[in-house]
């Protein structure tokens, strides 16, 4: 497959994972959040389970598996506890930050220090925050909760692109981590006393439809997707997530458009297109004449 098919496969990934969030709040009335983490991911599972189990490295990637399913835990629990406190335009663009991170997450661990444009596409993103939910005083904590989301969002995007580039195998890395996060919140649920019942056929379809499309054909085209393209890319890519996101709450969702928030969300979009830029072409600068480069590659993390 070209980059190309990758790239349209990322903005594929980008548009259904925005749809997701209008969908998610309107269904949380049916199925504790946590909850609905749990089934979501184990259906999941029990949907590729053919597929992987035929594979013959079945048994591969428990460790790395483990790794994403920590991180998927902790982006989907936060960021569905959270739509039910905020609106789905808001969880988004907050969700949306996780490209912010991603320079943040090479520091801490790969000792790559962010560069001039990142620190100020970072402070253009945190003025659109502000705008966005009105300031610290009108910050809710679904706001607030929303924002472990986006960090947990960019270490899985870099987890993956360094597994990936080590030629795991997507079908059975995406299987055992799928199972894992749904077990995961399926015992966070049974130990802290939260139902696991889902109630009405809204909510229930909602969870079958976020097991088929956004979770096991979305990851399965990341995971692929990013052998092909760089995780710079990938980032700038998925900074169209939370517009769409925002269009389906502002049109299907029935979410009220204000413009004051809609320019902050604009704000955190600009910051996060111009980080990426700035990182990709400080890139091309560097490493130019790099075989990989020449091929719309980086070399891996």
């Amino acid at each position: 497959m070209s980059p190309a098919w990758a790239d349209f496969g990322l903005v594929y990934c980008a548009a259904v994972w925005g749809v997701t969030f209008y969908m998610v709040k309107d269904a949380l009335a049916g199925v504790d959040p946590v909850a609905m983490v749990a089934h979501r991911f184990l259906l999941s599972a029990l949907l590729l389970a053919p597929w992987a189990l035929a594979r013959p490295s079945r048994g591969r990637h428990l460790k790395e598996a483990f790794i994403l399913s920590i991180l998927l835990f902790f982006l989907y629990a936060t960021q569905t506890v959270g739509l039910a406190y905020t609106t789905a335009s808001n969880s988004g663009f907050i969700t949306g930050l996780f490209v912010i991170f991603v320079p943040v997450c090479l520091f801490l661990f790969f000792r790559k220090p962010p560069t001039a444009v990142q620190w100020a596409s970072s402070a253009l993103a945190l003025i659109g925050l502000w705008m966005l939910t009105g300031g610290v005083s009108s910050v809710n904590f679904g706001d607030a909760i929303t924002i472990v989301a986006a960090a947990a969002y960019a270490g899985h995007l870099l987890a993956t692109d360094k597994f990936m580039r080590a030629d795991a195998d997507a079908a059975v890395l995406a299987f055992h981590q799928f199972w894992m996060t749904g077990a995961m919140a399926a015992a966070y649920c049974i130990l802290a006393g939260r139902p696991l019942s889902v109630v009405g056929s809204k909510a229930a379809g909602t969870i079958a439809f976020l097991a088929a499309i956004p979770t096991v054909s979305a990851f399965f085209i990341q995971m692929w997707a990013q052998k092909l393209t760089a995780p710079v890319k990938v980032s700038l890519i998925f900074s169209l997530e939370p517009v769409f996101a925002a269009l389906f709450a502002w049109t299907l969702g029935g979410e009220a458009f204000v413009p004051a928030r809609a320019a902050g969300g604009g704000l955190i979009v600009a910051a996060m297109t111009a980080g990426e830029l700035g990182a990709w072409l400080r890139r091309r600068r560097v490493v130019g004449s790099d075989p990989l480069q020449a091929q719309g590659r980086e070399a891996p993390l």
